[in-house]
């Protein structure tokens, strides 16, 4: 049976290379590129994020990243968030008193998690959505985060001609998104690839709906 194909973008992120080896243990064949026909081709599309909300915005200019984005959403075409691979699909983020325009796909702004210490890092807990596919089995298990900006609320208002998204929280001195499942967009602010055997199994669920 054929493995589904996703490719991972190359902007220029850091640590992508762990999450091309957790999405090929997962069950994908997997390829790092910006070819746009590679891009747009491929059943799955993972957009990886480390760094600065601005930076991780200009990178993806370079490869006309939100462009590739947009048309695959049109089609229907999934594509996955990670981290401020996350963030940088909401409308703007907010970073030492800088704002900057995201590429919005979702209304809302991330900012600076309201707790006594940052950066958010290490293993927590998360509250999965009724009905989410990207949790399947796995509503007890922690995940690895690091980030110190978040999005704290969800601004999409709800529509009648579309299902409603499965919302995932977590808690960092106060509630911020941890996923979040809208139609052929999914996004995790945790990093699935450095969150052992429940990120393998999180990444496979995400495969398997391909």
């Amino acid at each position: 049976m054929t493995r589904p194909s996703v490719v991972v973008l190359d902007y220029g992120s850091g640590n992508v290379h762990s999450a091309v080896k957790a999405l090929e243990a997962a069950g994908a064949d997997v390829a790092l590129t910006a070819d746009r026909t590679a891009v747009m081709e491929a059943d799955g599309l993972l957009v990886p994020g480390v760094g600065a909300f601005a930076a991780v915005v200009d990178a993806l200019q370079t490869v006309r990243g939100g462009e590739l984005i947009g048309r695959r959403l049109a089609g229907g075409r999934p594509v996955l968030g990670i981290c401020v691979g996350m963030q940088v699909l909401f409308e703007k983020g907010v970073e030492r008193g800088v704002e900057r325009e995201g590429l919005g796909e979702w209304p809302g702004t991330v900012d600076e998690l309201e707790a006594p210490v940052l950066p958010h890092m290490g293993w927590n807990t998360v509250e999965p959505d009724v009905g989410s596919v990207l949790f399947d089995g796995l509503d007890d298990e922690r995940f690895y985060f690091v980030h110190s900006y978040g999005a704290r609320s969800w601004d999409l208002p709800p529509s009648p001609q579309h299902t409603s998204p499965k919302l995932t929280w977590s808690d960092h001195g106060g509630r911020f998104l941890a996923a979040v499942e809208n139609g052929p967009l999914a996004a995790t602010q945790f990093h699935p690839e450095k969150s052992g055997q429940a990120g393998i199994r999180l990444l496979r669920n995400w495969i398997d709906s391909l």
